[in-house]
């Protein structure tokens, strides 16, 4: 039976991989200080003989006793209003936090996987993004603490598979969604579905053509977890190259929640990415991954999750 710890494991993306792991056979345990991540995306899997939730701030020291064979590193505020006002917080998780959770896998001659980002390539000037474009970011602007702090991970990364030989992995996630999201975290789904389920206006930043590509979380935790279990080093982009506008998917969602929300134009924020796509033809090859859900099912499930919690969307 493989060990495996999850750094990030009580937040969105790290809860569900948790789920996927135990179903696979894993014993997991997840690390977490709360910051942005909550128990509560996690309590239905505390009675589980093989998963225990410790809380933890991977910035000051990570010790798990025993063997391990898998380090998945997504401890990280993810949304920009997380990492706006949490920038230092967001740089030390980067950094510190990436330099130790490498520690434990070197440690434990584990598999060590990187969650890194899309925003590493900024605001791209390839389109779309293949692994090979080196981005387009500004490094002292708001965003800043989030894309740098992500390619300082990706470069460390690197430095301990090529000095330490630790068997590294790196995935450079775009933009998913799923149940768990929550709701006043800022990214556009959550906020979008918020705004409809409540009759408000929904707010969309700038005229709306900013792009992007929204992938659902099942299907990016199963190409997460077949980088996993490759022998990829990456970086490999994981994401739904289906492009479409801030507007279409506004639009998208107040059809599909029945809501007689306006669209309300606001202003948007500093270095907003202009376009987002990943190239995916790595994975398709190596993994043989590609998404399997497509937009509309992976809203209405989204949509049906927030129904069923109303108390988060008061």
């Amino acid at each position: 039976m493989m060990r495996t710890v999850v750094t990030g494991g009580a937040g969105f993306l790290g809860s569900h991989l948790c789920e996927q792991l135990l179903v696979a056979g894993n014993e997991v345990i997840a690390l977490d200080n709360f910051l942005t991540g909550t128990p509560a995306n996690v309590a239905h899997l505390l009675e589980h003989d093989r998963f225990r939730l410790v809380k933890t701030d991977v910035t000051e020291y990570v010790h798990v006793p025993g063997p391990i064979d898998q380090v998945l590193h997504f401890a990280s505020p993810a949304s920009p209003v997380d990492y706006l006002e949490l920038p230092i917080e967001t740089m030390k998780v980067g950094s510190i936090g990436t330099l130790h959770a490498l520690g434990l896998a070197k440690e434990k001659g584990a598999r060590f996987l990187l969650a890194s980002t899309s925003e590493t390539y900024g605001d791209p000037q390839v389109h779309p993004q293949p692994e090979s474009y080196w981005g387009h970011v500004n490094p002292v602007g708001p965003r800043g603490v989030y894309d740098e702090a992500k390619r300082f991970a990706e470069a460390l990364t690197m430095a301990y598979r090529r000095t330490h030989g630790t068997d590294t992995a790196i995935v450079r996630i775009f933009n998913t969604f799923g149940p768990r999201m929550r709701p006043n975290d800022g990214r556009a789904i959550p906020t979008f579905i918020r705004q409809a389920l409540r009759g408000e206006p929904i707010t969309v930043a700038g005229d709306g053509a900013q792009t992007r590509s929204v992938c659902y979380v099942d299907d990016l935790v199963n190409g997460l977890l077949l980088l996993l279990r490759s022998d990829l080093p990456g970086p490999v982009n994981i994401g739904n190259p289906h492009e479409l506008s801030m507007l279409a998917l506004a639009e998208r969602i107040r059809v599909l929640t029945g809501s007689r929300s306006e669209i309300a134009f606001i202003d948007r924020p500093v270095d907003d990415p202009t376009v987002r796509q990943p190239d995916i033809t790595l994975a398709q090859r190596e993994l043989r991954w590609e998404p399997a859900v497509d937009l509309d099912e992976g809203l209405c499930r989204t949509i049906a999750w927030f129904r069923q919690h109303p108390q988060l969307v008061v």
